[in-house]
């Protein structure tokens, strides 16, 4: 039964990047539905953005289907805190390192302190993300071009670049795009066009790293109910968020999360540069 919660939501903004707690309805992760069962038991995992919506929701699934876990974020540190203690109530370890991955060497620093505490990395999930919505090309700054395109997809490069080294046959990489990838919205420019981006890098790195037996596949949600939401766009628009899809709501993250289990198991193994959409009805080409 479809029991999610559905538009109008509460008007509501805050700032950027958004805190979990301040949101109504309060998303859903998974906290008291998912069930692991084993699938990526003793599995070392990286994944960025992980303390709150989608990632909080993988990381939760992750640790409650065998995986150990380092969880990369900006500054979100009671989300964050959260989340570890999630991770660690599924008897699994969670590690969390603070800061930006949109600076190429804090995402060495990432992959280094991954592989100083697991040995080595099985799955990158490159989740983090930027977003602000805009009217014009011209409310654009320059600054705020760059920065898009330094979180969400220069640093994908830097993480992969770094994380390969220490990946094995198996190992698996997974990228969160977007709808956006194939039907941009307007208002979300720059956003948009990384996630195109995005969508590029994943068929092009799948067919580089297959020799070595690295699978790379991307996932990409519809309207997904997270901090991202009430942090970047006008509160009029939060209301009414995921409304004009077909399913006539957002997803909870706990419902993004088995496509990622799915894609990180050893089941997915010819499962390779594909995405994934996670859509609400709304199809991607």
């Amino acid at each position: 039964m479809d029991d999610f919660p559905r538009p109008p939501f509460p008007e509501q903004q805050q700032p950027v990047p958004g805190t979990t707690d301040k949101m109504n309805p309060r998303p859903d992760h998974g906290e008291d539905s998912y069930k692991g069962s084993a699938r990526l038991k003793d599995k070392k995992v990286l994944i960025t953005g992980g303390d709150s919506g989608i990632g909080r929701a993988v990381a939760l699934a992750f640790a409650r289907e065998g995986a150990d876990l380092l969880v990369s974020y900006l500054d979100e540190h009671e989300d964050a805190a959260e989340t570890r203690r999630l991770v660690v109530a599924a008897g699994r370890t969670c590690v969390l390192m603070p800061g930006d991955i949109g600076k190429a060497a804090h995402c060495r620093a990432l992959v280094d302190r991954a592989v100083q505490a697991f040995g080595r990395i099985d799955v990158l999930v490159n989740n983090a993300a930027h977003q602000m919505s805009f009217n014009a090309p011209d409310e654009i700054s320059d600054e705020e071009w760059e920065r898009t395109f330094a979180v969400n997809i220069s640093a994908m490069f830097y993480l992969v670049k770094a994380a390969t080294p220490h990946m094995r046959p198996g190992s698996t990489i997974i990228n969160t795009a977007s709808i956006n990838s194939d039907s941009p919205n307007p208002h979300l420019l720059a956003y948009a066009t990384t996630k195109g981006a995005i969508q590029n890098f994943t068929g092009g790195l799948a067919q580089l790293l297959a020799d070595k037996g690295i699978r790379v596949n991307a996932v990409a949600p519809g309207p997904v109910w997270t901090p991202l939401i009430p942090s970047t766009m006008p509160a009029e628009h939060v209301a009414h968020f995921g409304e004009n899809y077909p399913i006539k709501r957002p997803a909870q993250p706990r419902e993004l999360a088995p496509v990622y289990v799915m894609l990180a198991s050893d089941e997915a193994s010819y499962v390779s540069g594909t995405m994934i959409g996670v859509t609400g009805g709304k199809p991607i080409l």
